[in-house]
């Protein structure tokens, strides 16, 4: 897990001479033991002093002040200051407890800060997705893919930013088939926090804003994202998807709301690659993978228009289905894909 410590915690007040201790207070005492523990040693959880602070006003009203009683164990804080955020890792041995972590206000000038976990969704995000959400920049771009800067997963998936900021940012959607010209789905896993369990196309994410990804001649910024996406997702090792052999087909810009919070606003660039691969699925990113063909995918398609069997597909996939994905299909197994390429254009779905 990842700990954030913004400042030393004050305890001196905790330990005095005397022992004051009231014997109706012992299991008050073994409660917050259990609640600091978990604190410190849960998964994932991002802590701050105020959460110091309010662990000492509990312990200060059970007056846990007397070395006799089994002391709580805390890292050491000596080392830090507060000037500067420090990262603990600890090996998580409890389950993550439903709690709403404030973040500090120094945190806030980080382009990479993570906002204010709230006790609904954010609380109970998988803690992968977690890290995702806060540690990946995505590149932000106007309307012609014009990078205008960068701001995390997180930020660029909030509806509400997305609707008032008018965030954009660069994404890919990578249709892979093999050698029997077969469409390669996934289902997205239960975790996802934008479209959970929907099919979609192979392999759907962000370049994120580093140099590698950044790289705009040839598209190779985007083409290096997709394979190591591929990796990342399905385990498809990067030599079997060589960056050069990704085909840049068009780009797309839409809108898509997930639920009431989450949603997609992304400028798309539309991948095909023709590979006999071998996979080994990530199940925090994958809940299900099949080949399909188009007759296969026709009836996928009026599964997800009836609701039969709960089967949903993505806003994204299904506006390349029906907007571009049989005519390039076809001149896939002709080897003409030259011919509908139009990297120009970037339609506005």
């Amino acid at each position: 897990m990842l700990l954030t410590i913004t400042r030393k915690p004050n305890l001196n007040h905790i330990y005095k001479k005397e022992p004051v201790i009231h014997p109706s207070r012992s299991i008050k005492l073994i409660i917050l033991q259990v609640f600091y523990t978990i604190l410190i040693d849960s998964s994932l959880l991002h802590f701050h002093h105020q959460t110091a602070t309010m662990a000492e006003a509990l312990i200060s009203k059970c007056s846990l002040r007397h070395s006799r009683f089994p002391k709580i164990s805390y890292p050491n804080f000596s080392s830090f200051t507060s000037s500067q955020p420090h990262l603990i890792s600890f090996k998580s041995r409890l389950p993550l407890p439903s709690f709403t972590a404030a973040v500090s206000a120094s945190s806030s000038s980080s382009p990479a800060a993570s906002p204010p976990l709230t006790a609904d969704a954010d609380s109970i995000m998988d803690a992968v997705q977690r890290r995702l959400m806060f540690e990946d920049e995505c590149i932000l771009v106007d309307a012609n893919d014009g990078v205008v800067g960068h701001d995390t997963k997180y930020n660029c998936h909030l509806m509400e930013k997305i609707e008032s900021e008018h965030l954009l940012h660069r994404a890919f959607s990578v249709f892979l088939f093999n050698s029997k010209y077969e469409l390669l789905l996934q289902q997205r896993s239960s975790t996802k926090v934008t479209f959970p369990l929907v099919w979609t196309n192979t392999c759907c994410s962000h370049p994120l804003y580093r140099e590698s990804e950044l790289i705009e001649e040839n598209h190779l910024g985007v083409r290096n994202a997709a394979q190591r996406k591929l990796f990342d997702e399905l385990g498809i090792p990067s030599e079997e998807l060589p960056v050069d052999e990704f085909i840049p087909l068009s780009r797309i810009l839409y809108k898509a709301p997930s639920d009431g919070k989450w949603g997609e606003h992304e400028l798309d660039y539309l991948l095909f690659i023709i590979r006999d691969v071998s996979m080994n699925p990530n199940p925090d990113e994958v809940a299900d993978v099949k080949y399909v063909n188009r007759e296969q995918l026709r009836e996928l398609v009026m599964k997800a228009d009836s609701g039969e069997d709960g089967v949903k597909l993505s806003p994204w996939f299904r506006l390349v289905v029906d907007h571009f994905l049989y005519k390039w299909w076809d001149h896939a197994e002709k080897g003409s894909l030259h011919e509908v390429t139009d990297m120009k254009t970037i339609h506005n779905l």
